[in-house]
């Protein structure tokens, strides 16, 4: 079948070591000239401009520029410092305050590789200092940095809407309940190993310090409500939200707490800039490769393909899941879903499987990939600034993807649990 072959070159290009986005490209490229289909080249250069520039996905260096804005200018340790006080006294102490500030901090950034750079040298420090174990605080970080995208606001839901057609704020709203329970599942195995390795726990804070440091960071608290009040309430967009958490914490960091300034503002602008162009690059090369997709009826092939082997919308379910989950061992998050939902939107319809459901679970799948070699961008990123082997690190994430998996499978065959909410203040899961 043509499709499982041009999937096959693509996946050799990425293993060869060429970037996702160029592999994707040359795979496109390749095959419309094999194809007989040259002229088919000026339409591709149209299906790059045309993928990269819809307007949902303006909200992207929004919602990047904000995460940035919010760790340089001080909102990230006044978080850290409130989860201290919270959670701080349990077995395993600031391993279990490593993964609430990342819930809080995850209605802020959208993004798992922020919180991994921004909150996860603070919390990698603060746990080697109190003796944990450099791969254990590691494996902490890196799976706690997935809630983000889940846990609205988030990039990948916002880059599925568009694409779907789906209402982003119905998969913010989907995404609370399955972020919890990653947080949750996540402090479970924290407090089991805890004990097993005698970690010990921080002082129990006083109601005093609770309250004096939920004061201090009340308004990076504040945040999340500001963009999700706004987009609820109908008084922004995505977009427009992300632009206000924007001049939220511009306006918080130099005039609150003073600790931007424009020596601070210069790189975190050109950082946002390097990070969306990245995410922009693999959109637009994404439209390219689906454009291939589309001139083969891909999408027709696999509905036909599964329809044959089975008429179970459980099991077509559990092989999306696989399908994701291995595909993250080999490409990036973004590349994953700019590839396969445009395949998997017509078998979704034909199965009757809920677009918001089916948002949250993709996001869901993607996190675990950012964990696993050889391509995890956290995997790496948190080896980089914890110091500690990509094996030795992937070996201690172990347990930690064990949980994310469990709770893939519950959101999977329990939809309810992503479309409760939406539901209830939509009115509608889609």
């Amino acid at each position: 079948m043509l499709v499982v072959l041009i999937f096959t070159v693509l996946v050799v290009l990425i293993l060869a070591g060429l970037p996702i986005a160029v592999a994707m490209g040359l795979t496109a490229v390749g095959f419309f000239i094999g194809l007989g289909e040259p002229r088919m080249m000026g339409a591709m250069a149209q299906r790059m401009y045309s993928a990269s520039t819809a307007i949902p996905l303006l909200a992207i260096p929004f919602f990047i520029l904000a995460g940035n804005l919010m760790n340089a200018g001080g909102m990230t340790d006044r978080i850290f410092g409130f989860a201290k006080t919270v959670v701080g006294h349990v077995r395993g102490g600031l391993a279990h305050v490593s993964v609430l500030a990342s819930m809080l901090f995850a209605g802020i950034s959208g993004a798992a590789l922020a919180e991994a750079m921004g909150l996860g040298v603070i919390e990698i420090k603060a746990m080697k200092d109190a003796g944990f174990d450099k791969p254990f605080a590691g494996a902490v970080v890196a799976s706690s940095s997935t809630i983000g995208p889940v846990i609205p606001p988030s990039i990948p839901l916002v880059i599925y809407g568009a694409l779907a057609e789906v209402s982003v704020g119905a998969l913010f709203l989907g995404g609370v309940v399955p972020g919890v329970a990653m947080g949750l599942g996540i402090m479970a195995i924290i407090y089991v190993l805890a004990w097993r390795r005698s970690y010990r726990a921080e002082a129990r804070a006083s109601l005093r310090e609770v309250a004096r440091s939920g004061f201090n960071g009340i308004l990076g608290l504040l945040a999340p409500a500001i963009i999700m009040g706004g987009i609820l309430g109908g008084a922004f967009t995505p977009t427009e939200a992300a632009v206000a958490a924007v001049i939220y914490a511009l306006a918080v960091g130099v005039l609150v707490y003073r600790e931007l300034d424009m020596r601070k503002l210069g790189k975190i602008l050109w950082e946002t800039v390097d990070q969306t162009v990245r995410v922009m690059f693999i959109i637009a090369a994404a439209g390219m490769f689906g454009w291939l997709l589309v001139y083969i009826r891909a999408a027709q092939e696999v509905v036909e393909l599964l329809t044959t082997l089975t008429d179970s919308k459980a099991m077509i379910l559990l092989i999306f899941n696989v399908v994701l989950l291995v595909l993250g061992c080999f490409m990036e998050g973004i590349a994953i879903m700019l590839l396969t939902i445009p395949i998997f939107l017509p078998v979704m319809a034909k199965f009757g499987i809920d677009p918001v459901h089916f948002g949250v679970v993709m996001t869901l799948n993607l996190m675990i990939g950012l964990l696993t070699p050889p391509v995890g961008m956290v995997l790496y990123a948190v080896s980089t600034i914890a110091e500690v082997p990509v094996v030795k690190l992937a070996r201690e994430l172990l347990p930690f993807i064990c949980v994310l998996t469990g709770v893939l499978l519950l959101i999977t065959y329990v939809p309810e649990l992503v479309t409760f909410l939406p539901n209830l203040v939509m009115g509608t899961g889609r």
